[in-house]
């Protein structure tokens, strides 16, 4: 069973074929590390689930019909970041908004891949992701719409930043905050839908989520924080597509044990630090 998991036969001749899932890797990682930077600041985990599911619909109802996945996975995450944007405003509104839309928009993808006829894969990879089989024309897409969410998040990166920390404050400056949030959740719905296509509807959060949180674990820079965060991200799903490309199982399960596991390692430096910080200033107030 090892050797299904992890299998280095004939790998030379193998990473050949993935150089196109590399850079999408490489790509994804940097936006996923962005945009999961706002996700952790504005509490929107719920959301990137909530937005995954639709986005898994749209996929579906576009490999039912014919049409691109690519296409119909972003068309999903669009109307739900719409939907959540303009119908959660509020926080309490936001939470019954996702919950309402999840089991829906899984619904819907669940109905979709019943109908469909074609290979079990395409069904499977849509749920677990299959980036290793990525050409050139998925790439484009990928590459097209990633340039997208890295423009608009240069763009509102500051502004954003400001109403995410203190939305009062911000206001008060003349930061248009209303128009911010449902704008982020736009960016927010495109990161997702090329992030799904990487580790699946499942298993995103993964990707937005848990290297951001990893990344505030050891540090508090403005600056850091999304250098840290894109920098795991990559990591995670280069180093997941390196060691699936192998073995017989999908992506998914390999970025998201590497995910944790750097996860896991900020947050026990984290903890180090901060039980060292508690120390000096005990120290400190001794000796005063």
């Amino acid at each position: 069973m090892w050797h299904e998991i992890v299998n280095f036969d004939d790998y030379g001749a193998l990473l050949g074929l993935v150089r196109n899932s590399l850079i999408a890797g490489a790509v994804l990682g940097l936006v996923g590390g962005l945009a999961g930077t706002f996700v952790v600041m504005r509490d929107l985990a719920f959301a990137v689930h909530g937005i995954s599911e639709l986005s898994f619909a749209g996929a579906a109802a576009a490999l039912l019909l014919g049409t691109g996945v690519a296409g119909g996975s972003i068309a999903g995450a669009l109307l739900a970041a719409a939907l959540i944007g303009v119908l959660g405003t509020r926080a309490r509104d936001r939470g019954s908004v996702i919950g309402v839309l999840m089991p829906f928009g899984l619904g819907l993808g669940v109905l979709f891949l019943s109908l469909y006829k074609g290979r079990a894969a395409n069904k499977f990879g849509l749920l677990t992701g299959q980036i290793v089989a990525i050409d050139t024309p998925r790439l484009s897409w990928l590459l097209g719409t990633s340039a997208v969410v890295l423009v608009c998040l240069a763009i509102m990166w500051r502004p954003l930043a400001f109403a995410s920390l203190d939305p009062d404050v911000a206001a008060a400056r003349g930061v248009p905050v209303r128009l911010l949030s449902p704008a982020f959740m736009l960016v927010l719905g495109l990161a997702v839908a090329v992030s799904v296509q990487v580790v699946g509807a499942l298993l995103v959060l993964a990707l937005i989520c848990t290297p951001a949180a990893a990344a505030v674990r050891v540090t508090a820079s403005p600056v850091l924080v999304p250098v840290l965060s894109a920098a795991l991200a990559t990591v995670s799903v280069v180093g997941g597509i390196l060691l699936s490309l192998g073995a017989g199982v999908p992506i998914s399960p390999y970025v998201t044990t590497i995910s944790f596991a750097l996860y896991a390692a900020c947050r026990a430096a984290g903890a180090v630090r901060a039980r060292r910080g508690r120390t000096a200033r005990r120290r400190d107030t001794v000796l005063t």
